[in-house]
């Protein structure tokens, strides 16, 4: 039985988000229904209704997410109708070249829904990153589910965000960046993709970590949240004051959370030699970027992209929710604020204003 309900829709490009009837069908095989609970407000939602991903309008917004199973089609065994779980867009194929290299981390074959969600005049949806979670349910692909049974759900709208940008963020330092303990780190960057990297290099060991902001803000929470040294873009000539703050070499690993030429730039001159730059903010399709391979020849290292933090979520959602649990990984930090589905559009509008780590939908 098809269910209607309330989801965030955009029409067209630049379209106002808006609240929309839509229907959902009933899991088939390989499927889940999930009665979502909360879902963060991430950039890369706000880049779909630009048309930034795609022009596969209209969509359904939302991908950073926690819910219940509500039913699961043939098939589907991992889960249980009742399950608590955070949704991802990595559901890992096993059969695709990196599965079978052993690096289903870098699936190339991730699997989505195969039904459709559509509006109730029957016009077909393209949900977000396979998952359109600024919904009252949605339906996914069973691997886009890991279940999480030990989690309180007043806990959701925290966990969830390890569902996209707080994974994003530990994931480029982890996962990509490898640091190690004792390494110097610097962040360019401290929205809440950045601020989650800082956090991953507290994990990991590093012991200098350096946050680089324009927002003075951003930066006093990047302390709080684990950087020993920040660095205002706005009055500071970056590179330099980098390597002031590691003995005048450079960091070991410098991370991009912006995704433009200017900071890529910084965050490639400001490494030591030999050291590592992770590119984990998303950049624009029109930005071109020019180095002189001189440079890149003689400095060394590596330059690496992060995509979804080089996760594995089947590892890393249930570590990262442990550590939590344990009061070593402060996710209830990143919740900023807590809004409605018809709010959403505004809290696009608070994001791109830097007042928020993350806004978080609580659907009820």
């Amino acid at each position: 039985m098809p269910y209607t309900v309330d989801a965030v829709v955009v029409t067209e490009k630049n379209a106002p988000a808006t609240v929309e009837s839509i229907i959902v069908p009933d899991p088939g095989p390989g499927e889940a229904l999930v009665d979502v609970h909360t879902c963060g407000v991430c950039q890369t939602d706000q880049h779909f209704q630009r048309g930034g991903v795609g022009d596969d309008f209209p969509y359904l917004l939302g991908h950073e997410a926690t819910g219940r199973i509500a039913a699961v089609g043939e098939n589907v065994t991992s889960l249980a109708v009742g399950d608590k779980v955070i949704l991802n867009w990595r559901a890992v194929c096993g059969d695709c070249r990196a599965c079978a290299k052993g690096q289903p981390q870098y699936c190339f074959d991730t699997a989505n829904a195969t039904q459709k969600m559509t509006l109730t005049d029957g016009t077909e949806l393209e949900p977000a990153l396979g998952i359109g979670a600024f919904a009252e349910k949605t339906l996914v692909a069973a691997g886009q589910c890991t279940v999480i049974d030990d989690v309180d759900d007043s806990h959701d709208a925290a966990v969830g965000l390890l569902g996209c940008g707080v994974m994003a963020g530990i994931g480029a330092a982890i996962n990509t960046a490898g640091i190690q303990r004792g390494e110097s780190v610097a962040v360019i960057g401290c929205g809440g993709v950045g601020t989650a990297a800082i956090t991953g290099a507290r994990l990991a060991g590093a012991t200098t970590i350096i946050a680089v902001d324009l927002d003075e803000r951003k930066l006093d929470t990047a302390r709080q949240l684990g950087a020993t040294h920040t660095v205002s873009a706005a009055t500071t000539e970056v590179v330099e004051a980098i390597r002031e703050h590691t003995a005048g070499f450079g960091a070991d690993v410098v991370i991009d959370a912006v995704g433009i030429p200017a900071t890529y730039t910084q965050a490639f001159y400001a490494r030591d030699l030999a050291g590592r730059v992770v590119l984990v903010g998303v950049p624009d399709a029109s930005l071109t970027l020019e180095l002189p391979l001189q440079d890149v020849f003689a400095r060394g290292g590596a330059l690496k992209s992060s995509w979804y933090g080089d996760c594995l979520p089947s590892r890393d959602f249930p570590m990262l929710v442990d550590l939590y649990q344990q009061g070593r990984l402060d996710l209830d930090a990143f919740v900023t604020e807590r809004v409605r589905l018809d709010q959403v559009q505004q809290a696009f509008e608070t994001m791109n204003q830097g007042e928020v780590l993350r806004s978080v939908v609580e659907i009820t």
